[in-house]
C-alpha cells in the first residue's frame, strides 16, 4: 500500500495527543510525590525508629553485656545498610521511570508537531509526495539547489487528515473513487493536491469521442467517463436536468442546443455582448488564444474555436463532469479554482473571459488579487471581459469600481444594469465589461 502506515482510526488526533500528554504529566506529578511522602516521613522514620529503638545501653561494669549490645548494633547497622541500598535501587528505578516519561512526553510532542509543519509525523507515502527529493545531478542553477520540491497547496498541512487519506491506496493500482472528495479538498486551499502513484479507472466499454469540429455540439458517449460522483448517471439525465427544479450549479450546461446554442452569438448593445463584436474591436487575426474562468461545459470556448481562436476553460467537477465533457467536445480543460494562480506567464495571452463567476461572492482582497493575476498574463493590449459580474447596488460604486479603476485597465464597453428576476426591492445588479491592458 501507498500509505500502509496510515490509518485513520489509530491517528492520534490533537484532542486525543493532548490528553495523553497531560495524563502522562499527571502520572509524573503523582509518582513525585509519593516518592517525596516516603523519603520524607515514612522511609526516615521508620529508619530512625528502628536506629534508635536499638540504641545501645552502655554499662561499663558488665563488659559481657556490652559485647552483646555493640553486636546487636552492628547488626541492626548492617540491616540498615541494606535497606538503604533497596531504597536507593528504588529510587534510582523511580528516577528511570521519570526520564523515561519525560522521553515519552518530548516524542509525543514531536509526534503532534512535526519538523516541516504537519500536525504529525507524515505517512511515508505523504513523506515521498511533498518531498524534497534530491537531485541525481547534484546542484544545478537553474534550480538553486541540489533539491527538488513537489508543489502542494499550503493549505494541505492544515488538513493532513484529509491529504493522508488522498494518498492512502495501492502503490501502482487503481486509484480511489475520491472525486468529489479531492475537489474538496482543493476548493480548502489544498491546491494543487499532491501527486498520487496510482492510475484512474479506465470506463467500461469505453469509446472514443466523436470526432473535431462534429465534437463541439455532440453528446460524447456515456462510456466516455465513470459516473461515481454524480447524481446523473448518463448524459441524458444531464441534458434533461435543466428542466426540472433544482440548484445544481449550470444545470442547464450540458443541453447543447438549449440556451447554450445561443450564448454569445447577439449583442444587445446593454449588458449581453456578442463574440463578434467583442473580436471586432482588435485587428482582426490579433485574438489568437485566451482563458475562459469558470466556463462551465465550454461553449464559449466552442463559439471561438469555430473562429480559429484557442480557448483554455477553467472549470470545476461540481456535480457534472464538465471537465471531462469540455475534453469530449475537442476542447481544452483546466481543473483549477478560481482562488489559484493562473498557470500562464506575464503577458502572454490575448484575451480572458468569465461569466458570473467573478462576482460579490469571493472577497474583496482575494477579487482584488485575482484581477491583478488577470492583468498580468494578458499581453499588452489583450481584452478581458467581464460578463454579468453580480454584486449589490451599493457595492458598485463603493467598492467594485475603485477595485477596477486601481488596476488599470483601459474601459472599451461598460455597462450596468438591475437584476430584476427577484424583483426590484432586493437592488441587485449586473456589470458587463470589455477591459483592455494597456500597451504602456
Amino acid at each position: 500500500m501507498g500509505s500502509k502506515d496510515y490509518d485513520s482510526s489509530k491517528k492520534p488526533s490533537h484532542q486525543q495527543a493532548a490528553m495523553k500528554s497531560k495524563i502522562k504529566i499527571l502520572l509524573m506529578l503523582v509518582l513525585t510525590n509519593a516518592l517525596s511522602i516516603f523519603f520524607f516521613s515514612g522511609a526516615k522514620s521508620a529508619f530512625s525508629m528502628k536506629f534508635w529503638r536499638y540504641k545501645p545501653s552502655i554499662h561499663v561494669w558488665d563488659s559481657e553485656k556490652l559485647m552483646f549490645e555493640l553486636n546487636l548494633t552492628r547488626s541492626k547497622l548492617s540491616d540498615n545498610q541494606l535497606e538503604l541500598s533497596a531504597l536507593h535501587n528504588q529510587l534510582a528505578t523511580a528516577t528511570s521511570l521519570l526520564e523515561t516519561l519525560l522521553a515519552d512526553t518530548k516524542r509525543l510532542a514531536g509526534e503532534q508537531k512535526s519538523d516541516d509543519g504537519w500536525a504529525w509525523e507524515p505517512s511515508e507515502e505523504l513523506k515521498l509526495a511533498k518531498g524534497p527529493h534530491k537531485l541525481p545531478l547534484g546542484y544545478t542553477r537553474n534550480l538553486g539547489s541540489d533539491e527538488l520540491f513537489p508543489t502542494l497547496g499550503q493549505a494541505c498541512h492544515k488538513f493532513q487528515d484529509e491529504v493522508e487519506r488522498f494518498l492512502n491506496y495501492p502503490v501502482g493500482g487503481e486509484c480511489p473513487s475520491d472525486e468529489i472528495f479531492a475537489q474538496r479538498l482543493m476548493l480548502k486551499g489544498c491546491e494543487p493536491l499532491p501527486r498520487r502513484r496510482c492510475k484512474p479507472r479506465i470506463p467500461e466499454g469505453y469509446m472514443d469521442p466523436h470526432p473535431y469540429p462534429q465534437s463541439l455540439w455532440s453528446i460524447p458517449p456515456d462510456s466516455s467517463i465513470t459516473w461515481d460522483a454524480y447524481k446523473c448517471k448518463n448524459y441524458t439525465c444531464l441534458v434533461d436536468r435543466g428542466n426540472h427544479k433544482g440548484s445544481d450549479d449550470c444545470k442547464d450546461c450540458f443541453n447543447l442546443y438549449g440556451r447554450e446554442k445561443a450564448r454569445w452569438m447577439h449583442d444587445s448593445y446593454d449588458l449581453q455582448y456578442s463574440i463578434d463584436a467583442v473580436l471586432s474591436m482588435k485587428p482582426e487575426g490579433t485574438i489568437r488564444i485566451g482563458l475562459d474562468i469558470g466556463g462551465g461545459s465550454a461553449t464559449f470556448a466552442a463559439r471561438m474555436s469555430e473562429r480559429n481562436i484557442t480557448i483554455v476553460t477553467s472549470s470545476m467537477n461540481f456535480n457534472g463532469p464538465f471537465n471531462n465533457f469540455i475534453a469530449s467536445r475537442g476542447l481544452i480543460p483546466l481543473h483549477i479554482s478560481v482562488a489559484h494562480r493562473l498557470p500562464f506567464f506575464d503577458n502572454t495571452l490575448d484575451i480572458i473571459h468569465s461569466m458570473h463567476v467573478l462576482s460579490n461572492w469571493i472577497p474583496d482582497m482575494m477579487l482584488e488579487f485575482t484581477l491583478y493575476d488577470i492583468y498580468r498574463v494578458l499581453r499588452p493590449g489583450g481584452l478581458f471581459w467581464l460578463d454579468h459580474f453580480f454584486c449589490i447596488g451599493t457595492q458598485l460604486n463603493s467598492t467594485y469600481v475603485p477595485i477596477f479603476d486601481h488596476i488599470g485597465f483601459k474601459r472599451l464597453r461598460w455597462n450596468a444594469n438591475r437584476k430584476l428576476d427577484r424583483g426590484i426591492a432586493k437592488n441587485e445588479w449586473y456589470l458587463s465589461a470589455l477591459l483592455e491592458k494597456p500597451t504602456s
